[in-house]
């Protein structure tokens, strides 16, 4: 994921980069001006003036620069891990989506890709610190070369209990960033599940403690302990520093010749090398943070798995006859705990009309709409279209064919409608909004409505109202009806079907209204995963 970034942004990078070597570079020099100034003749250090000035000011220009540039950087990194992500979803096979879960995709999209953009941030302190700390050691080394040799021997110890450290709190870090994803879904509970909570305070009482309450804990520990970890070993690494700096001054210079420009310069330099080096070190847990977190990312859009071909047009193709021959599908049966066969399925639509499915609860009839609709790929048997069989390479255009209205329908807040638009959509949304009673509850203006604050059965009208508008050639309503009045209903089966038969729209429902039964041109039936076709004669039922 981070290479996908840098390779995204690498002349801005490699910019933003030499900047930030820049900066090190003036910060390193300027101290080594400063350590010969005080050593130096006054006649010597008015000459060293102007040299003065100009590191000065460019140190401050390089960190206006490398720091804009880095600022610039993480936010286009992050717009990109949303497309990037956003993308995933969108190409992915819906079974794998299914797969992955809405949670996932949540904490990838917003706190994974947060962390992530954070280390173009840190990573301009990184590298002018590495930057100051190297030129300091190579100072020191012009210095005394027994000292640097002793120095390089205490810094690599100091490393090398860092780098264990590192290690151990990496660890910890990406448990969190594990529990980081579960914690989502449980966000997502607190609104999904608002009624069940307030109507049950034990339930609340419990999802408060043990399931919300301990996932937070979870995810607070692990990045406390990792960060912790980071924090103790860096406050090692400058005790080490500080240590240095005592052997120095009063054990290792002795009677070294040159005695005041040494100590001078090695005090001076390791003085000023400690804050690079604690931002160093205290930089190099949130780099880890964002590896964890970009680490994360990849394993969750890995899940997502991409077989289709993308759609070449979002035109569909005419609908003369569509089949299901021999279709299978299997998927875990929660009622039975176990894995249920539907199938084989075996069933031709034609243009304009209108086909029942009905069954009883957990017989199939959604999966087999998903199968017909393209969403599950058949694991044997074929869909054709027109004679055609429908597979990876056409599936993404067939699916185009459909609109559907399912009993978990998403209602966006616009209609998305790419192609016709403008003041003719609204006209022919109102009307449509009007003719389902919502008038007086929302409008269609510009392409979007004025509000979804509705009830869930206004709500599917506005849902039916939207697939009436795609003018597709294939609609599928799955227990659209279930949560309607006995009005709507009735507008539904007997208006709105009618009409959309009178266009030559195919039409599968599935419900369970039998009084309404009689209008359909063929009734099926599925029971335990099996179709059949309805054969006797249907007359109306009268309501009692």
């Amino acid at each position: 994921m981070l290479r996908f970034l840098i390779q995204q942004s690498r002349g801005l990078l490699l910019a933003a980069a030499a900047g930030s070597v820049a900066h090190g570079v003036c910060g390193v020099a300027l101290i080594a001006l400063i350590s010969e100034a005080l050593s130096a003749a006054p006649s010597a250090r008015a000459g060293m003036a102007w040299m003065f000035g100009v590191l000065a000011i460019g140190l401050m220009l390089t960190h206006i620069v490398a720091s804009g540039l880095f600022e610039r950087l993480s936010q286009h990194a992050h717009a990109e891990l949303r497309r990037y992500v956003s993308g995933r979803v969108m190409a992915a096979d819906y079974r794998n989506l299914e797969a992955v879960g809405s949670a996932k995709v949540q904490s990838a999209l917003s706190e994974h890709s947060a962390n992530v953009a954070a280390f173009f941030v840190t990573f301009p302190a990184i590298l002018s610190n590495f930057v100051v700390v190297l030129g300091c050691l190579t100072y020191m080394l012009l210095l005394s070369w027994q000292i640097f040799l002793f120095a390089v021997a205490l810094i690599g110890l100091g490393s090398f209990g860092y780098h264990l450290a590192n290690l151990r709190a990496i660890r910890h870090l990406n448990l969190a960033a594990e529990e980081q994803d579960r914690l989502f879904g449980h966000f997502r509970a607190l609104t999904d599940g608002a009624k069940e909570l307030r109507l049950h305070f034990g339930k609340r009482t419990v999802f408060r403690e043990q399931v919300l309450g301990a996932s937070i804990e979870q995810v607070r520990s692990a990045r406390t302990l990792g960060m912790s970890i980071f924090v103790v070993s860096a406050s090692w690494a400058n005790f080490l520093i500080y240590a240095f700096i005592g052997l120095v001054l009063f054990v290792l210079l002795g009677d070294a010749p040159d005695q005041s420009r040494v100590m001078t310069g090695f005090a001076l330099v390791f003085v000023y090398m400690v804050t690079p080096l604690e931002v160093l070190l205290l930089n190099i847990p949130r780099a880890n943070l964002a590896k964890a977190s970009a680490k994360r990312i990849d394993e969750i859009t890995a899940g997502m798995a991409e077989h289709e071909q993308a759609v070449t047009s979002a035109q569909p193709e005419p609908l003369y006859q569509l089949a299901l021959e021999s279709v299978v599908h299997r998927y875990y049966h929660e009622q039975s705990d176990d894995f249920f066969a539907l199938g084989p399925v075996s069933f031709v639509f034609k243009p304009g009309e209108v086909v029942f499915l009905v069954g009883g609860n957990g017989s199939g009839k959604t999966t087999l709409a998903k199968l017909l609709v393209g969403l599950y790929p058949p694991e044997s048997g074929r869909v054709t279209l027109n004679g055609r069989s429908i597979d990876d390479s056409n599936r993404d255009q067939y699916r185009q064919l459909f609109s559907t209205v399912f009993s978990d329908f998403y209602l966006f807040d616009r209609l998305l409608h790419s192609g016709d638009g403008g003041a003719d959509l609204d006209a022919r949304g109102n009307r449509l909004i009007e003719r389902l009673h919502l008038q007086h509850k929302v409008q269609v203006r510009d392409g979007a409505f004025t509000t979804q604050a509705l009830s869930q059965g206004q709500r599917k009208r506005l849902a039916l109202v939207v697939a009436c508008l795609e003018n597709r050639p294939f609609l599928v309503f799955d227990e659209w009806a279930a949560d309607q009045d006995p009005l709507f209903k009735n507008v539904f089966y007997q208006e709105v079907l009618a009409e959309l038969k009178a266009q030559g729209k195919t039409i599968l429902v599935i419900s369970h209204d039998d009084r309404y039964f009689h209008l359909a041109d063929r009734l099926i039936r599925m029971e335990n995963g099996q179709l059949s076709e309805d054969t006797t004669p249907r007359t109306r039922v009268q309501a009692a």
